[in-house]
């Protein structure tokens, strides 16, 4: 495949394009849509973290080498093993001679040593050390390769469709493969449900046994709202990179794999980063619950109880146009007690025009029981008359 390197000249004028845009979209206004920029890599994806929505993609269902992006994946299971209590961060876990032997990037942690299992995290996170990588699969699944099988499992309940591990690393392997969307995928879980450890994926540097080494991800120098998240690269995969970004509590996450440099892998990151906070913006219309309606309730205890959101209601939009959007309520009509305090009584959805983009049930705003027995019998013969 033949790569086309982007001049400086258009680098920076692509920046100034999108900061005169931001400055534009900050007023309220609408801004004019266009077309996701050119990006010069194998396959790349832009979605949004709140809401999945995705606002540029290039081939991103291909499965491909990622290279060390597939440590994102042995970072999942090791904190879910953190979550369940099987490890800890403070467990020594003893450098196997397979670990110590490992080929490409090293955190230079010695064969037969005990390392404390958050300094191999970081090394893993931080400097990509294959070592420290492979130590940390083999303390959890005994052996490196039960171990791709654990995040094989995880890939499947995620919904990765187009991914499949051999190894933790993200060393070449016939099958070793990962799509752009599913990296967006695992990228969301991991932010969404282990914040307290992907704050690592910022640090600029890490040291351990008196070698200090730098995060590889260059962008987090280049633009401050960027905390993460992994590099990677093979001759066979070319420079991949995942990266994720917050702009005024908007966060996108994005993917590109197989670019032709360092250099070309972080200009990409950056321009559809850039894109997708010029012209989208994400908001949030209804908040968990808030009430919407106030439905009668046959058979209980109360005649009417609130009918409130059940989940914070988001909408990814072209920014500027939030505004136009309809709000439609639905109810499972008649509503009859007993009624769980999560049980949906209905939907509450978000449309753009005739496509609706975001909806979440209605719930009880709190349970309501069984009334007494002149209370059932006048309903039913309320329902008999509807």
């Amino acid at each position: 495949m033949h790569y086309v390197r982007p001049t400086r000249a258009v680098a920076l004028a692509f920046v100034f394009l999108a900061s005169n845009l931001l400055i534009a979209a900050s007023s309220g206004a609408a801004v004019p849509m266009q077309p996701p920029p050119s990006i010069e890599a194998r396959a790349h994806i832009l979605i949004d973290f709140q809401t999945g929505a995705v606002l540029a993609e290039h081939n991103a269902d291909e499965p491909m080498e990622p290279a060390s992006i597939t440590k994102v994946m042995t970072a999942y299971a090791a904190f879910k093993a953190l979550k369940e209590g099987r490890i800890k961060l403070t467990d020594p876990v003893t450098i196997s001679e397979h670990a110590w032997k490992s080929e490409g990037s090293r955190s230079f942690v010695q064969v037969g040593t005990q390392v404390p299992m958050e300094v191999l995290l970081k090394g893993m996170m931080v400097q990509s050390g294959n070592d420290a990588t492979i130590a940390v699969a083999e303390r959890i699944g005994g052996t490196e390769q039960a171990f791709a099988g654990i995040m094989n499992s995880y890939a499947k309940q995620l919904g990765m469709k187009n991914s499949h591990f051999e190894n933790s690393t993200g060393l070449p392997g016939p099958t070793h493969r990962m799509s752009a969307r599913d990296i967006a995928i695992l990228a969301r879980a991991v932010i969404a449900e282990f914040p307290e450890y992907y704050r690592w994926y910022s640090l600029r540097e890490y040291e351990w046994n008196g070698i200090k080494q730098q995060n590889r991800n260059g962008l987090l120098g280049r633009d401050p709202s960027v905390d993460g998240i992994k590099t990677g690269h093979t001759d066979s995969a070319g420079y991949c990179l995942a990266t994720s970004a917050n702009r005024g509590g908007m966060r996108l996450i994005s993917a590109v794999l197989g670019t032709a440099s360092m250099k070309a892998r972080e200009d990409a990151s950056a321009a559809l980063l850039n894109y997708g906070y010029t012209f989208y913006e994400t908001v949030a219309l209804k908040k968990k619950g808030e009430a919407l309606l106030s439905p009668r309730v046959y058979k209980g205890a109360v005649d009417m109880i609130p009918a409130v959101v059940a989940h914070d209601l988001w909408a990814t939009v072209p920014r500027g146009s939030a505004a136009s959007l309809v709000t439609t309520t639905t109810l499972n009509e008649p509503l009859i007690a007993p009624l769980a305090d999560d049980q949906p009584i209905g939907q509450v959805s978000i449309a753009d025009g005739a496509t609706v983009i975001s909806s979440t049930p209605l719930v009880p705003q709190s349970a309501v029981a069984e009334g007494g027995w002149w209370s059932r019998l006048t309903d039913t013969v309320s329902l008999w008359m509807r």
